[in-house]
Order: C-alpha cells, then structure tokens, then sequence
C-alpha cells in the first residue's frame, strides 16, 4: 500500500447528554474543563483511545492492523517481538542503526497507530526508535461552558463484611455535564506518511470510518449519551497543502443564541451550525457526517 499523497485537516463536532465524557483523575474523575471559562474539555489521548478501540474491533484478526498501545502487555515485550520477526540479534548493547530501522518499519507496517499517530519505542534493550505519526488531534473543547452536576445514588452490592452487618444500601456520587456539545480539530500530513510510516489511502479510510463510529462501541453508565454530530474534512491537492490549517478550520463555525424560553443548549438541534464553503484554491471540503 502506498502512503497518501494529499494533506488533510478535519473538524469534528460530538455532544454528551447526561453524562462524563472524559473524566479529571486530578478533579475526583469530574469532568474536564478549563478551570477559567469553565469550557469543557476532552484531551486528545481519549479520543485516540476509541479510534484505536474501534479499529481493533473493526479489524480484528486482520493483518497490519495491530494496536500497539493497549493494556494486554508490556511495551519492551512488543517491541522485542519486532526482533524476532525480523531476524534480529536481541539484547545486544551498541544497536546497528539498520537494524533499529529494520525493526521501526515492522512496527510502522504491522500496527495501525503507529502507522497513524506514531510512537515512542526507543526503550528497553530492543529499541524500535521513535515515528512521528502523520495524524494529530486537538484537545476537544466544548463551544460554550458545560456545567458539571453531581448527583447522590444508593446502591445495594455492600462492599466489606463489616458494612454488611450494619447496613443494606451505600451513597455514592455520579458527575456528569447535561449537555455539552465539543469541537476538536485534527491534522494529517502527507509529507510524514510518506516520509515515517507509509499511512495509506485505506489507512485514511478507516480513519474517517473510526471517527464516526468512535462512540458506537464505547457506550458505558458514566459516559451517557454521546454521538459524532459532524465530520468536516478539508483535502488539499497536494502533499504540502495549499492554506494555512487555521485558515480552513476558522470555516466551521457553531453558535448558541440564548431566548427566553431557553438560556442554555440542552440539545445538538439548538446550535446553528455554519459552514463557509468558499474554500482556497486547491482545496477540496467533504462533509463525512
């Protein structure tokens, strides 16, 4: 497969009704936000999360479609089994360079984000190298400031024998933001496709395909309602682009306009989403959603 020959950015827009769509270890598992505006916030490590969750499932069983960042086992482990799938000499001091290299292409060829959003495999004793992965993704941001809620439940399952003597029910907290609708913006450079880790043109195609579909298999209690409202893609006509990202990014815009029956968005049909289609020469737009 051969890597892409065109730059891209895209826009996507997602909400959450009633649930944490990414939740703050530093904050009680809060959900994020900007401790100034109050504007919610997803970081980009939970979206690359489900895009990696969804084309596991997606192409599960399939070659070259590994994912190397996930909890079944160690890094160093991974990385050392690129030695051997390579015929290399394994913990050795003093790494051939081609030999790093040798191994770094396996990884790139045999792993879908490290094709995608390159990785950092220079530790251990069998070193991989580092790639800079051709697909980037902003912290998601919502529009306008969420307002994180915290409701009291009872729940039955009593967790220590001590408790259960005494009690049949205990208190606990659910957060979660009423509604939220959340903007973030991504980056896919054909340069270092073709130049790091030869992200191809069906490697594009299940990437749009994961966006979309990255809520559909990622439903649980404390995320509550969450949908891929839109999918923006701005396609350039060449490797280098045309425009500046921001340029085509400042395109899309979304807007809540208060009235007297409503003061804060409660749904996605409460926005006004506007799109300026007059793009740059060389510039292509696609609307995926």
């Amino acid at each position: 497969m051969s890597a892409i020959e065109n730059r891209y950015e895209f826009v996507m827009l997602f909400d959450v009704e009633n649930g944490n769509p990414n939740g703050d270890p530093d904050a009680g598992n809060l959900p994020r936000v900007d401790s100034e505006t109050a504007h919610g916030i997803v970081t980009d490590v939970c979206l690359k999360r489900k895009i990696r969750n969804f084309v596991e499932i997606y192409k599960e069983g399939e070659p070259y479609y590994n994912i190397l960042i996930k909890p079944d086992r160690s890094l160093n482990s991974k990385v050392t089994a690129a030695y051997d799938a390579c015929g290399l000499e394994k913990n050795q001091k003093g790494k051939k360079p081609e030999d790093v290299e040798a191994a770094r292409k396996y990884m790139c060829e045999n792993y879908f984000d490290v094709r995608t959003f390159g990785a950092v495999m220079s530790t251990g004793n069998d070193p991989c190298g580092i790639v800079r992965g051709p697909v980037q993704i902003n912290f998601a941001r919502s529009i306008d400031p969420v307002f994180e809620q915290d409701i009291t439940i009872t729940r039955q399952a009593i967790t220590t024998d001590a408790d259960f003597k005494s009690k049949r029910t205990e208190m606990g907290k659910k957060h979660y933001v009423p509604y939220g609708l959340y903007r973030a913006e991504g980056y896919v450079s054909a340069m270092l496709a073709q130049k790091c880790t030869g992200f191809s043109e069906e490697d594009l195609e299940l990437l749009w395909t994961a966006i979309i579909n990255m809520f559909e298999h990622d439903r649980s209690a404390a995320r509550g309602k969450m949908c891929m409202r839109k999918l923006y893609i701005f396609k350039h006509d060449n490797v280098l682009g045309n425009c500046p990202a921001h340029i085509l990014a400042d395109k899309i815009s979304c807007k809540f306009t208060p009235t007297e029956d409503k003061r804060v968005p409660r749904c996605f049909s409460d926005y006004e989403i506007s799109v300026d289609r007059n793009m740059p020469e060389g510039v292509e737009l696609i609307e995926k959603l």
